[in-house]
């Protein structure tokens, strides 16, 4: 059945293309199209590329330098808006990199040393609008800086200058202070070779102990002091120690325990494998640590296998060739040496075995490779296990003599 009165068809209307002046005023006609509203949004500009030193991945003695936090993030942050309009004049948030653009107090974004806004600071919109400047000290004013003062190096604290300029050089190899460490092993064979006696060289390690760490305890109270002393002494020093103690008293201290109390043989190689097993185990450990299992924080299967192959080079060398190539010196005591090149087992052992008295004894070339060996053992433990968190200048010497005392006194023939 027909109705009466048809339904007319929907009228279609189609709405003019803006022109290029109407779309920059945004037609007060209402008319808009998407394509027009696409091209009048602002795009938010693109952020500078960062600008970053390559990241150096090691690892050794000095655990700090594998693990390092950035200050600030680097990630986009959206800036909010003031009263709905930023800057540029448009309605979206610009996006800024943390860190590489500073926020002043004219744009009207919130600075780092004011409060934060809270709940009732916000306006109907829900634009958040930042606290006004009161003239009051910041509270970030109260805090001292010192440490940070010294430099804004990429280093993982930026406390040493040096480390900035020298990073692959002194920072992460170290070069310097391991050309140090290494010297002092050379030196004391020196006076081995020499004739010096323990007893005459305990004094002068006392003598530069004393100046040393009166040194050290004055630029920790003088801050100045220590900036100067730090510009100086950067290249020898790590980051650790600007606020803390400087290693060489640790290493004095350790060098004079073992001379002191031990006898000569075993004060001498506690040394050496101080200053040569230390340093192989945090060369191999930065350049190969990463290839091998983690043993602890700091400490990789890379560098624990380096300073026991290094120890036993050096009781090879020292034991084996130098020793019975230099000496005995007039006044070199009676039993300045407990190795005299022969091992046995203890007569305990021997008798629980059923053993004769000739029997289970090592001399010549076996000794001193079972000897070389346990010092190795010795050295790589020393090197590797943590006793109090103290310095590893001051734990190898009085944990390798204490070794090597203990296996001599059980083993020694």
């Amino acid at each position: 059945m027909s109705m009466p009165y048809p339904i007319p068809a929907t009228p279609r209307v189609i709405s003019p293309s803006p022109t290029l002046s109407e779309s920059s005023e945004q037609a007060s006609d209402g008319y808009f199209t998407r394509s027009v509203a696409r091209k009048t949004r602002t795009k938010s500009p693109q952020p500078e590329p960062i600008h970053e030193e390559t990241k150096d991945d090691g690892e050794g003695s000095d655990s700090s330098l594998e693990k390092r936090a950035r200050a600030r993030s680097r990630s986009p942050i959206l800036m909010p808006a003031s009263d709905g309009v930023l800057m540029n004049g448009s309605t979206k948030p610009r996006r800024r990199m943390s860190g590489l653009t500073s926020r002043t107090s004219s744009s009207g974004l919130i600075k780092k040393s004011e409060p934060l806004p809270t709940k009732h600071t916000a306006t109907a919109n829900g634009n958040v609008v930042p606290p006004q400047i009161n003239g009051h000290l910041s509270p970030y004013s109260q805090i001292k800086k010192s440490w940070r003062e010294f430099s804004r190096s990429p280093s993982p604290l930026g406390l040493i200058p040096l480390h900035r300029h020298y990073r692959t050089l002194i920072h992460k190899h170290e070069i310097p202070r391991k050309a140090l460490h290494v010297s002092i092993g050379f030196l004391t064979l020196q006076f081995y070779t020499r004739g010096a006696q323990t007893t005459a060289i305990t004094p002068w390690l006392l003598g530069m102990l004393v100046p040393i760490a009166s040194v050290d305890i004055l630029r920790h109270r003088w801050p100045a002091f220590n900036r100067t002393y730090v510009k100086i002494l950067g290249a020898l020093m790590r980051e650790t120690e600007v606020d803390g103690y400087n290693g060489v008293i640790w290493y004095l201290l350790g060098a004079l325990v073992a001379l002191q109390f031990y006898p000569k043989d075993i004060g001498v190689m506690s040394i050496l494998l101080l200053s040569w097993c230390d340093t192989a185990a945090s060369t191999f450990g930065r350049l190969y640590g990463r290839y091998t299992i983690r043993l602890r924080r700091g400490k990789s299967l890379a560098g624990t296998l380096a300073a026991c192959f290094t120890g036993i080079l050096a009781a090879w060398f020292f034991w084996g060739w130098l020793a019975p190539r230099t000496g005995p010196f007039i006044d070199d005591p009676a039993e300045g040496f407990m190795f005299k090149g022969v091992l046995s087992l203890p007569s305990r052992a021997r008798e629980v075995l059923g053993w004769k008295s000739e029997e289970g004894v090592l001399t010549g070339t076996a000794a001193i490779a079972v000897m070389s060996i346990a010092t190795g053992v010795i050295a790589s433990f020393s090197e590797f296990v943590d006793v109090f968190s103290w310095d590893d200048n001051l734990t190898i010497p009085l944990i390798s003599s204490a070794g090597l005392w203990l296996f001599l006194k059980a083993f020694g023939g």
